[in-house]
């Protein structure tokens, strides 16, 4: 005779830690070269907007300066 059908013996049980598939490892890899992508990506935009910001503020520096105007001779009258 067959066991009764309970919940336990009509469904094979699943383990608590299921194992990864390759597609569940691909995917994790993938996701972690991406992750470490955008990060480089976000410290490299950071460091070349500091180098940015820092050649405008040189730029400004410099033309902030004022020009020396050059001297003027006087001319004297002949008479």
């Amino acid at each position: 005779m067959t066991q009764p059908l309970t919940e336990q013996t009509l469904f094979k049980p699943q383990p608590s830690n299921k194992a990864q598939t390759k597609a569940d490892m691909t995917d994790s890899a993938a996701r972690a070269i991406i992750g470490e992508e955008a990060r480089r990506r976000e410290e490299k935009t950071a460091r070349l907007r500091e180098a940015r910001l820092a050649r405008e503020a040189a730029a400004a520096a410099a033309a902030a300066k004022p020009a020396i105007a050059p001297k003027r001779r006087k001319i004297r009258s002949g008479s």
